[in-house]
């Protein structure tokens, strides 16, 4: 069918409710609008389904949200798994309780059992309630960062992390199967209950994620010292994170914990924001107002999900409050993670492993060799740090010491197989306890990091190309680098090429081409002269084509001049391909 025959038989399908039914007939003058909402189907990509609510066959919607359920309860009956069950959590935007409800009663249908938690919960959190009871998948609604009029649809297989291969590809291709909304499954909630086939969760998996967290505090005499002292501001932006944030320093003993009262509560409008991104400075205004007025030690915000983290600290010297970007941050935690565990237990183990992505700084593997440990590099998507974390369990070889991504997500422990703004927050206030009781502040140490390995500077810049036309636009960028590779990139020359989608790896000097190691991905890399390095993908969740690179100087004014120069040059390169 054409978008205008889907458009006509949603109209007609008694299957669908009048409410959907009248939205569609409000956009029946609008050809543009009917096309958007019904030329495809919304894509169940490797990270699940994403987009904006609204009816048609290209938005999120409760009869997307069933089909997408129906695929994968069809995958796990047909693997023999369906007695083991499904858990299910969401976050605090617009109709994530109702999503949540319908992918739980489909599966109950299905004849699979789903544990959904009675109110908002963060992503870690569901990762460690998949294993914890011994589910065979895991379903998160969220759209994550994205601007309110989205929401998502996450899923996660038995190991906690979101579906890797050969599952994603399983899964996509049962929903795909599922072609005729009719037969997609669903049962009343009351008759659900009583087959035993949907169970509410909450503070028994709560206290236990908790639980988990603190095991990975190295210093309790440091937080003990300063808890007293350092002054903590704290944003959940309107999600998941106030509840278990704030209930974790407080049973680490931290007593100055100031909430942004405006940002405090669960808002699916997050009326504060345009969007609530931890990465943007908007996300901070009010914090820092009320890290001035408290004369806070550190700001703190997690995105509605609390998988990722955004960070300001105080820089004692000029009173300013400094950003740390998710490289930063991330830096900052592996060196006192891998450095604080070496020093109280008098090493590191002989095959501790620190895992990060291809888009992250290259920082993170400089640190991790100055310890000896073992660095891998794995594609865009913590997925991928949760696939190497099963590895090692698989095989018996390989230690988990410290894994992070650009994009402000970290993992301390093996609790979880996502990214934890929950323990990362955690990590972060004990980390600043335990620098104060050295007479330094977070920022000091970040400055003693870029002393002892460089002043490494990453950055990224995005182009966003919506609908039909943007996606075609972004496929062309690509295509183009991949055609006519650059041999020189802001002044720095290339000396490798990498084309993750091709599966290779061509040395410029020597003409030598070897493999990436990788899966294959529609990713291109290039490892410039002076450990520079710039790499180019779409993105897995949003209409955009990302720009990341990396620079590195001598000083933070060198590393700055030379990042905001390049990413000029990024910038003039974009507009050539436009």
């Amino acid at each position: 069918m054409n978008y205008q025959e889907q458009y006509q038989a949603w109209l007609t399908n008694p299957y669908f409710d009048e409410e959907t039914k009248a939205e569609l007939k409000a956009i029946a003058n609008d050809d543009k609008e009917i096309k958007e909402r019904f030329y495809k189907d919304l894509e169940f990509g490797t990270a699940g389904l994403r987009g904006v609510i609204g009816a048609g066959t290209n938005r999120m919607n409760i009869y997307t949200v069933r089909k997408a359920t129906q695929g994968l309860a069809n995958y796990i009956m047909q693997k023999g798994f369906a007695s083991k069950g499904v858990a299910i959590a969401y976050d605090s935007r617009r109709m994530s309780p109702e999503f949540a409800n319908e992918a739980a009663l489909c599966l109950a249908a299905n004849g699979i059992k789903a544990y959904i938690f009675e109110s908002l919960r963060p992503t870690p959190e569901l990762s460690y309630a998949v294993r914890k009871l011994g589910c065979i998948a895991g379903i998160n609604i969220t759209a994550s960062h994205n601007p309110p009029e989205y929401n998502g649809y996450k899923v996660y297989w038995e190991d906690g992390a979101q579906i890797t291969p050969p599952h994603d590809k399983g899964i996509m291709d049962e929903v795909q199967k599922v072609t005729d909304y009719n037969t997609v499954k669903t049962m009343d909630v009351e008759a659900a209950k009583a087959a035993g086939l949907y169970e509410v969760i909450g503070a028994e998996i709560d206290d236990a994620y908790i639980e988990e967290l603190k095991k990975q505090v190295i210093h309790w005499d440091a937080i003990k010292e300063v808890s007293k002292d350092l002054k903590i501001v704290y944003s959940p932006l309107h999600g998941t994170g106030n509840i278990p944030a704030r209930r974790v320093l407080k049973e680490l003993g931290f007593e100055n914990v100031y909430v942004v009262k405006e940002q405090e509560l669960p808002d699916g409008e997050f009326p504060t924001v345009s969007y609530p991104n931890p990465e943007s400075e908007e996300a901070f205004e009010l914090g820092l107002k009320l890290a001035k007025e408290v004369d806070a030690d550190l700001v703190l915000a997690t995105d509605p999900d609390a998988d990722r983290l955004g960070v300001y600290v105080k820089d004692n010297k000029s009173g300013d409050y400094k950003v740390l970007t998710g490289n930063m941050s991330g830096c900052l935690l592996e060196e006192y993670e891998l450095s604080q565990r070496q020093a109280v237990n008098g090493k590191l183990p002989e095959d501790g492993a620190v895992i990060s992505t291809i888009v992250t700084s290259n920082m993170a593997g400089t640190i991790a060799k100055s310890y000896g440990l073992r660095f891998i590099e794995v594609l865009t998507g913590f997925k991928f740090i949760g696939q190497q974390i099963l590895g090692f369990e698989q095989s018996g070889v390989g230690t988990y010491l410290f894994g992070f991504e650009e994009s402000y997500g970290c993992l301390i422990g093996t609790h979880a197989r996502d990214k934890d703004a929950i323990v990362a927050t955690m990590a972060l206030c004990e980390a600043a306890a335990y620098y104060k009781t050295q007479g330094k502040t977070l920022w000091d140490a970040m400055i003693d990091m870029y002393e002892k390995y460089g002043y490494y500077k990453d950055d990224i810049q995005s182009i966003t190309l919506k609908g039909i036309e943007g996606l075609a636009k972004i496929q062309e960028i690509l295509e183009t680098l991949r055609n006519e590779p650059p041999v020189e990139i802001a002044g720095y020359k290339v000396l490798k090429a990498r084309d993750y989608k091709a599966d290779t790896i061509k040395d410029l000097a020597t003409g030598e081409v070897t493999t990436t190691g990788l899966p294959s991905s529609n990713v291109l890399y290039y490892d410039l002269t002076d450990d520079a390095w710039l790499c180019v993908r779409p993105s897995g969740t949003e209409p955009k084509v990302k720009f990341y690179y990396g620079v590195k100087g001598v000083s933070l004014e060198d590393a700055d001049s030379k990042s905001a120069a390049f990413g000029k040059e990024v910038l003039a390169m974009i507009d050539k391909m436009l």
